[in-house]
């Protein structure tokens, strides 16, 4: 995967990517935001959620990229507990005839979530008071017992070389921000990169901001 970086962004230049925070270990359940610079179609003004990171690469899904295809036209099963909009969404330029299915669990004081209230196959990724994760989309979700408050299934996914990440996170290409839960399975998916920029506060705030084509600002 490559960016070409072509936008000057000079305001931001200086921004620490990882919001003044150390480096962490693992990216793993944190969002990558697209910087200005990035011009590539697929990353453009796009939020991804990194599901796996370490010395061997990265991988993760674009969480705001409606596909256009229902879920009930590929898993009815899921279609039910699927997220509006219920579509397919595009989760990368990488295997897109592979699928990944990210849940939202009810509450934790429901008594719900754990070891025993999941099936085999649900794996946390964002710890919060109705967590998120991946889940085996061969497994029913009726095997979950209700708990399930949403879903969303991607096709596709987006990969990362061993050091590729840390190296486009270094050169400009991305910011490095918290998850929420809600996030993956936002039910206004085209605005969540302003979003997310946005409630970042101080200078990612001011890039939610940047015009679509600074050309004619």
């Amino acid at each position: 995967m490559s960016h070409h970086l072509q936008v000057p962004i000079e305001p931001f230049a200086e921004f620490d990517p990882y919001g003044g925070e150390p480096e962490p270990i693992t990216l793993a359940g944190r969002l990558l935001v697209a910087t200005p610079a990035i011009d590539d179609p697929n990353f453009w003004r796009r939020v991804i959620l990194v599901l796996d990171h370490g010395a061997m690469g990265a991988m993760g899904v674009v969480i705001d990229r409606p596909g256009g295809v229902e879920v009930d036209q590929l898993l009815p099963r899921w279609y039910p507990v699927a997220t509006a909009p219920t579509e397919l969404f595009t989760g990368g330029p990488v295997e897109r005839d592979s699928l990944i299915g990210l849940v939202r669990l009810r509450s934790r004081a429901d008594g719900e979530v754990g070891a025993s209230g999941c099936p085999e196959g649900w794996r946390q990724m964002v710890d919060d008071e109705r967590p998120i994760g991946t889940v085996d989309l061969s497994v029913d979700p009726a095997d979950f017992g209700g708990s399930i408050v949403g879903a969303r299934l991607f096709s596709g996914r987006a990969g990362w070389d061993s050091g590729q990440l840390e190296d486009e996170i270094d050169e400009g290409s991305w910011y490095v921000v918290p998850a929420e839960a809600r996030d993956p399975i936002s039910a206004d998916p085209e605005g969540l990169w302003r979003r997310v920029l946005r409630r970042q506060g101080g200078a990612l705030a001011l890039v939610s901001g940047f015009p679509e084509d600074p050309a004619r600002n």
